[in-house]
């Protein structure tokens, strides 16, 4: 019998801490076959002890590599020139990639055979791997980094009066059963790669900045930190009704929070790029990567009707009763805008998502900015262009446009009505104008 390496044939003279290294890479790849007792040259040298050969490689196997690899070796002694040598046959495992306990899911804990030898494995190769095996799930697969902390987490479930253990953890799909760290786990943990990136600017447009901030860690750290920086900025303004004070922030907090929610729980996280939040003079918008979940619209979003990409996130959040229940975030964003005569705006594409949060106590923009000729335009002209821009606009908006009183104005509205040029809807203060469909 002659012996001679290949990409899946391995010699060995001994028993050595190398041979981990062989059997993962065999077990990444194609599958492979280890002789134990044969010198790189295939001279054969044989075994003083096979039982004992096959036990101490079993041993280690068990100890030392990650997904249970066990059930795909199958160990044999054989008799060669009157010799005894070990082989182990290794099956390709339907749990790859495998690794080195210690060193994790890192190249230098993942193997595959590359030619005669075994090599680590790049992370690309490392991330293929994982994709064949757990699926497209990008929340269900095995994180490459294996080294996380919980401190922001357990600090949350904490407070909220939840369990937070390992049982726990493993209910939640953030820990596999085999105690391997998910994607879902990375993203709750202190080491999370994901970040959202947030701007304030001086005006209307991004011209000029004034503030920017990018909050990192642990997604509920970065839920807290990305809402106070908006609440420090949420100036309340008041008005008067004859003698009563009225008081209103600039953005419904409600809508500031399930705007924010929906920024962390729906994004696609196979991507890298940041999400964003950006602060105007007139409007909050928020920015988050992936487009629609394929077969949904937009029409179906803002009835309430949600297919969540992240369910197990979105489902960690529910327990923690940050979201009450899939698809009202929407639904409630609106409602807090009723009666106010402007309504959020909703923009999507192919990679992204984006929630646009009028400002309530932003004045009118005025006519030079929406490139208008103060001298050439009638006031149903200017009306109509502010219409356009902002969706709806009520009497006050028109009022400070033209700079005008309340009487001048209830006649261009009657008469704008009349002529079909706007639709009035609601009634008394909730009542507001908007174009014709």
């Amino acid at each position: 019998m002659i012996f001679q390496e290949s990409e899946t044939v391995e010699l060995k003279a001994i028993v050595v801490e190398d041979i981990k290294k062989e059997v993962i890479a065999f077990a990444n790849c194609e599958g492979g076959r280890l002789y134990i007792g044969v010198q790189d040259d295939g001279t054969v040298s044989g075994l003083d002890n096979p039982d004992e050969t096959s036990l101490q490689i079993s041993n280690m196997v068990r100890d030392a590599i990650k997904p249970d690899l066990t059930m795909f070796l199958h160990y044999e002694t054989v008799t060669v020139d009157g010799k005894k040598i070990v082989t182990v046959d290794i099956q390709q495992g339907t749990e790859r990639p495998y690794y080195i306990a210690k060193k994790g899911l890192r190249p230098e804990g993942v193997y595959v055979r590359q030619g005669y030898s075994s090599v680590p494995a790049t992370n690309t190769a490392i991330r293929r791997m994982i994709k064949e095996t757990d699926g497209d799930h990008f929340e269900e697969m095995r994180s490459l980094e294996q080294n996380l902390t919980f401190e922001s987490a357990k600090k949350v479930f904490a407070e909220r009066n939840v369990k937070f253990g390992l049982t726990q953890m493993k209910t939640l799909g953030m820990v596999t059963q085999d105690g391997v760290y998910t994607n879902l786990g990375l993203l709750l943990s202190d080491q999370c790669v994901h970040t959202i990136k947030a701007a304030v600017f001086q005006g209307r447009t991004q011209s000029e900045f004034k503030d920017r901030r990018e909050f990192s860690g642990s997604l509920f750290r970065q839920m807290d930190e990305a809402y106070d920086f908006i609440d420090f900025r949420n100036q309340t303004h008041s008005t008067f009704d004859k003698l009563y004070r009225i008081d209103r922030r600039d953005y419904p907090e409600t809508a500031v929070r399930e705007a924010l929610l929906n920024l962390l729980v729906h994004r696609e996280y196979s991507f890298r790029a940041s999400t964003f939040i950006s602060l105007y003079a007139d409007r909050l918008e928020f920015t988050s990567i992936g487009g629609l979940v394929s077969g949904v619209s937009l029409k179906d979003v803002t009835m309430g009707i949600s297919v969540c990409r992240n369910f197990k996130l979105a489902n960690v959040f529910y327990r923690l009763e940050l979201i009450e229940a899939y698809g009202t975030g929407i639904i409630k964003i609106m409602e807090a805008y009723e009666g106010t005569g402007m309504a959020p705006q909703i923009e999507t594409s192919d990679n992204a998502f984006k929630i646009i949060l009028p400002n309530l106590n932003a004045r009118p923009e005025p006519a030079r900015q929406m490139q208008i000729n103060p001298e050439k335009s009638t006031p149903e002209e200017k009306v109509i262009a502010l219409t356009k821009q902002r969706g709806v606009i009520t009497r006050k908006e028109i009022e400070i446009l033209l700079g005008i009183g309340q009487s001048s104005c209830g006649r261009l509205l009657k008469k704008m009505i009349e002529n079909g040029l706007l639709i009035q809807e609601g009634k008394g203060k909730n009542t507001h104008y908007c174009l014709p469909q």
